[in-house]
């Protein structure tokens, strides 16, 4: 007896809309600039994008693009908010590097300590506040690791 072969119609998830970025600064929409526009020579990354303020250089709102995509790695932040979200990755880095847990468990444990669900728990959302409360809470842990690596040997 001959075996039927079924098909199956796969069905692909609808693309998202991604609507533009609007400034928290200055109400201004903002556009997609190659690295070069704001960081000219200094790109680190050639060819890569930014969501940039539309009042740009005046206001200095911006934030990178996912490669081959539209979709932003998260709100525009000023200067200052940009350091922030730098040094509070790093701090939750430092956490990683040293074994205290994984990246996935990193991010768990800042959702849980943030109070937010663990799908908005992305820096690139963060406030400043939210960055120092991060960073606060990592260099806590990384303290009581190395104490009690400290006190182990």
């Amino acid at each position: 007896m001959r075996e039927r072969r079924r098909t199956y119609k796969i069905r692909y998830p609808e693309k998202q809309e991604i609507s533009t970025p609007v400034c928290p600064y200055c109400g201004r929409k903002a556009v997609i600039r190659p690295a070069e526009y704001v960081h000219g020579d200094q790109t680190i990354e050639p060819g890569t994008k930014l969501y940039v303020c539309s009042g740009y250089p005046a206001c200095d709102a911006y934030v990178g693009v996912h490669k081959g995509s539209k979709r932003p790695y998260g709100a525009l932040a000023n200067s200052a908010l940009r350091n922030k979200r730098i040094r509070t990755h790093r701090e939750l880095n430092k956490l990683v590097q040293a074994g205290v847990m994984n990246k996935s468990e990193v991010y768990q444990w800042l959702a849980i300590q943030l109070n937010l669900p663990y799908s908005e728990t992305h820096i690139g959302y963060f406030t400043e506040e939210m960055c120092d409360q991060a960073m606060e809470r990592c260099r806590r842990v990384f303290r009581q690791h190395r104490e009690r690596n400290k006190d182990a040997a």
